[in-house]
């Protein structure tokens, strides 16, 4: 099938490589030129495990394909898929501002039959919102359809996500669409689930929120284990293996982050507030969540006695391992008040050193862990990245003038880092 991607960032590249690797001839359009020259030349604009490499090979099957100009996709795709941004305002509320920039260039090109697809995270009531548009711009009557499916791509190992799905989720409002979908996905191996285009939009906002809700859970009932001494993962554990709750996502840390889960959560509180059915567990859920890194960075005040005249050293500071993205990272916040607090930063991350440099300022980044660690007196780390837990610790040690470690991931054993010689804190763990 010939397929047209617009917006060429995370989900719009993964998926427009994914579904090439797959057969299909895919379009991918994005108005940032810079981008789609760097594209065209084998590069990536950020970094996710294996996507460089399957990109470069279906170019060269000449499966995969990037331009500037949407006008040249419309009518030469069979289904476009909407894959823009849609930022937070300051409100909460998911801005559709591109959305509708893109709905708006469709019509006014659009000559026959394409199926329109939601693959952005949106609001509930967007795909009639976009057919509308789509509706009051479009030159001539002709008959389109507008279906939602929503990405469930982990960013790390998007590329397996994509490929190996537990289910796919389309919403649609004709057997012609759905007919697409079918023949698309064909061959993927999940079970795909067939609702309304309305029900489709919010499973992708319900989810999100439901895991976040399981962080933020766990990571409350890490607070009442620091207060008594007790070990948050001997509790999760205890939970998690109720088969009615699950074991994932009850992980206590220095709370959600990156580019999905903050956003997705505040768009469906304001959702809720905007349709009459405010939903207050969410507001908890958020209020949780944005005090966690502030009782991280407590824990090290409380344990150094001060911060000012100190030197931390950082390991970690994309939000999650296996990519650079610095979206939500709460690196950000925790270097912010490590700073206000007098204290001196050196950081260091195998990806994503040189996009937090636009954005920490005043902090001295370095290409190995152990300048992190040289004359710092605590190690702070923000990012599981599993090159971590094979580090030369003692040599580590020995270039530190302090030997504090806070762990904010908890990816550690307390007995372990006793023996190495630490005074070592985690998250709703005793400390050693």
């Amino acid at each position: 099938m010939k397929i047209g991607i617009i917006g060429s960032g995370y989900v719009g590249l993964v998926t427009g490589t994914c579904l090439a690797h797959l057969g299909h001839s895919v379009t991918c359009v994005d108005q940032d030129k810079a981008k789609i020259r760097t594209l065209k030349t084998g590069k990536i604009p950020f970094y996710e495990p294996g996507l460089m490499e399957m990109v470069l090979e279906n170019v060269a099957a000449k499966r995969l394909f990037f331009t500037t100009e949407i006008s040249r996709i419309v009518n030469h795709c069979e289904v476009l898929f909407i894959c823009v941004n849609t930022p937070p305002k300051p409100n909460g509320a998911a801005d559709l501002s591109f959305v509708e920039t893109v709905a708006k260039q469709i019509a006014m090109h659009l000559r026959k039959y394409c199926l329109i697809v939601e693959k952005s995270t949106v609001p509930v009531e967007t795909g009639e919102w976009v057919r509308q548009t789509i509706k009051r711009y479009i030159k001539k009557d002709m008959h389109f359809d507008v279906a939602s499916n929503p990405e469930f791509l982990r960013e790390g190992s998007a590329i397996h996500d994509f490929l190996q799905p537990d289910r796919i989720v389309i919403g649609v409002s004709s057997a012609r669409a759905e007919k697409i979908f079918r023949t698309l996905y064909s061959p993927l191996k999940a079970p795909m689930i067939v609702t309304d285009i309305k029900s489709a939009e919010l499973i992708k906002h319900a989810a999100n929120s439901f895991l976040a809700t399981k962080i933020s859970f766990a990571n409350a009932i890490s607070r009442i284990c620091d207060a008594v001494g007790a070990d948050i993962e001997k509790v999760t554990l205890g939970m998690g293996l109720d088969p009615r709750i699950g074991k994932q996502f009850l992980k206590a840390g220095v709370g959600f982050v990156g580019s999905c889960f903050p956003k997705d959560v505040s768009a469906f509180l304001y959702i809720s507030e905007k349709l009459g059915a405010r939903f207050e567990l969410l507001a908890d859920v958020l209020r949780i969540n944005d005090a966690q890194a502030k009782c991280f960075v407590e824990k090290i005040k409380n344990s150094m006695k001060t911060l000012r005249g100190k030197t931390v050293g950082v390991l970690g500071l994309a939000f999650k391992p296996d990519t650079d993205d610095m979206r939500c990272a709460p690196s950000i916040p925790i270097i912010q008040m490590f700073q206000k607090e007098g204290a001196r930063v050196k950081a260091y991350d195998p990806q994503a050193a040189f996009k937090a440099s636009s954005i920490l300022k005043g902090v001295d980044y370095v290409d190995t862990p152990y300048e992190a660690g040289e004359g710092a007196h605590a190690i702070a780390v923000l990012t599981e990245w599993s090159e971590f837990l094979n580090l030369d610790w003692e040599r580590l040690k020995k270039s530190m003038k302090g030997r504090f470690f806070f762990d904010g991931r908890n990816m550690f054993s307390p007995a372990e880092m006793k023996k190495r010689g630490f005074h070592y804190f985690s998250i709703g763990r005793p400390s050693a």
